[in-house]
């Protein structure tokens, strides 16, 4: 499937993003590949893509949480 071998690839990708919109682009890459995957996922209930989408969410929670950056403290 076209799918997971792009799934596959955007989880072997180096994950260094030096610009903010570097960030943002791969942050939606990564949801449209997970919410992609759980449609298919919902009709053939495969343990293969639960496990894909897992990993693709680590990632894409990764991301987001530099984008957030660091809380200021008072």
């Amino acid at each position: 499937m076209e799918l997971i071998k792009r799934a596959e690839e955007f989880e072997t990708r180096k994950m260094r993003f030096p610009t903010t919109s570097d960030r943002i682009l791969a942050a939606r890459e990564a949801k449209e590949l997970i919410l992609s995957l759980n449609e298919i996922y919902k009709k053939t209930k495969d343990a293969k893509l639960m496990d894909i989408m897992k990993r693709l969410t680590a990632i894409k929670q990764r991301i987001e949480k530099r984008l957030k950056g660091k809380p200021l403290t008072a």
